[in-house]
């Protein structure tokens, strides 16, 4: 199969874990394309910190992140994973990629089509194939975590986080209200359940269980409810750096589906 080249939708969790999968395949012509302020939460494993540190590595792979699209290629030729800041997209049009992967993990499809390449791959909720994307990758933990569907659609999102010990909801801190986040705690950190973990303007909040602190937005402006940090209550340190269960099966969802259509 000739060197496909692929857009990634979003530098996030999962889509790190996509990019890190295919890139282990030899499928080394990636480009990620961010929002200029990303919001990741599990900021160790997520390729969208190259935003702001022009630079991230995840498990041994590095991300660079170029102001415009010209270094795209430089990047490659340093065997790395181009990151660019580009909402619009507009970087596909430029490229003309083989394949097109839609990680942005919305729950909803923001307007990406299946014209836009190829072949274009939609991860979780809002995608319907062959309608709005060639393939769609089931993002939703349970039986079919990962599974490839090539007619219908992924399910619909619940809205409950994945149970980890038993704990789902509990394990995920939000914004009370919107305002600047500051931080009393670090990734990694130990917390007890009552430990002050940051502060939104000069609200703060508190460790609704034990663990280890395994997710931390920077200190940004976040929104009313907005997903601000996740706590893991196995109090494995490693698991804040390393890719996830999930993340990894999503990955090779996408594998599939590209294999699947190998004649690319």
């Amino acid at each position: 199969m000739r060197d496909l080249k692929i857009v990634i939708k979003g530098a996030g969790e999962m889509a790190t874990g996509i990019a890190c999968r295919l890139f282990m395949a030899n499928l080394k012509s990636l480009v990620m394309l961010e929002i200029s302020r990303p919001i990741s939460v599990r900021r160790g494993v997520a390729f969208s910190e190259a935003v702001y540190d022009s630079e991230k590595e995840v498990e041994g792979i590095k991300a660079e992140c170029g102001e415009n699209f010209a270094p795209v290629f430089d990047v490659w030729g340093r065997r790395n994973i181009a990151v660019i800041v580009d909402p619009e997209w507009g970087f596909i049009n430029e490229l003309r990629p083989d394949v097109v992967i839609d990680a942005v993990m919305a729950k909803r499809n923001t307007g990406t089509k299946r014209e836009e390449a190829p072949l274009v791959i939609g991860v979780g909720p809002g995608f319907a194939a062959p309608c709005d994307a060639h393939a769609v990758v089931e993002s939703n933990r349970g039986h079919n975590l990962g599974k490839v569907i090539y007619s219908g659609s992924a399910e619909p999102h619940t809205g409950i986080p994945g149970s980890t010990m038993g704990y789902t909801r509990e394990r995920v801190l939000r914004a009370p209200h919107g305002g600047l986040v500051r931080h009393h705690k670090d990734i990694g950190d130990k917390v007890m359940k009552g430990d002050l973990i940051l502060y939104v303007d000069k609200s703060p909040l508190f460790a609704p269980i034990d663990g280890i602190l395994r997710g931390l937005i920077r200190e940004i402006e976040v929104t009313t409810k907005e997903k601000i940090g996740d706590i893991d209550p196995r109090n494995m340190k490693e698991h804040c750096y390393t890719i996830t269960d999930k993340a990894r099966a999503i990955g090779g969802g996408v594998l599939e589906a590209i294999m699947h259509f190998s004649e690319l």
